[in-house]
């Protein structure tokens, strides 16, 4: 029998790969956009990783207009995010927003802590050669908004929040499309 990619069958697990968020795809309505199939599974926390942002080869994201997240290993650190349970028939768009086939992103593989003291095994994605800079004030809030969303620790919710930013003011044509998501969510919820 076919997945439907929410039902949780025995032995259909092969179906479906964990995904760790710690950036835009934080907020749901942000990764169902590009992959449907994602469900979330926990909140977790990565271990010896510190988020950061920058620009691909010094280059500003066309898409957000600053520097995007990215994870570095820190020993001591630690970057808290989702883990979202995804079908594989969502890898290729997940690996294509992330910039895969244009290098700017590599997946990795990377185990994180659940609340409840569980490791789960799960993709994420590392930026290459990249350039340290601010995130555009839209970029941030999505991060902001995505980590509220799901309840990430507070302390942690505080240092996102003080993130400094590039103040960019102009048009994120992306930005319009996720929050025409999260009203069309809100009309369809009532």
């Amino acid at each position: 029998m076919e997945s439907d990619g929410g039902a949780e069958e025995p032995g259909g697990e092969s179906s479906y790969f964990l995904y760790y968020a710690y950036g835009s795809n934080l907020l749901r309505e942000r990764l169902l956009l590009r992959n449907p199939s994602a469900a979330l599974c926990a909140l977790a926390r990565l271990q010896d990783f510190k988020l950061e942002f920058g620009h691909h080869q010094g280059r500003t994201s066309p898409v957000w207009h600053g520097g995007t997240a990215t994870i570095a290993q820190s020993p001591g650190d630690e970057v808290w995010g989702i883990v979202w349970k995804m079908n594989t028939c969502n890898l290729s768009s997940l690996d294509k927003q992330e910039g895969v086939e244009d290098g700017f992103y590599v997946p990795i593989e990377v185990n994180v802590y659940t609340q409840a003291g569980k490791v789960l095994t799960c993709r994420s994605y590392q930026m290459k050669d990249y350039v340290c800079g601010p995130p555009s004030p839209q970029y941030k809030k999505v991060i902001c908004m995505g980590a509220k969303q799901n309840g990430l620790p507070i302390d942690y919710l505080e240092k996102l929040e003080a993130i400094e930013t590039n103040n960019y003011a102009g048009p994120v044509p992306i930005m319009e499309e996720i929050e025409a998501a999260i009203k069309a969510e809100k009309i369809n919820s009532v």
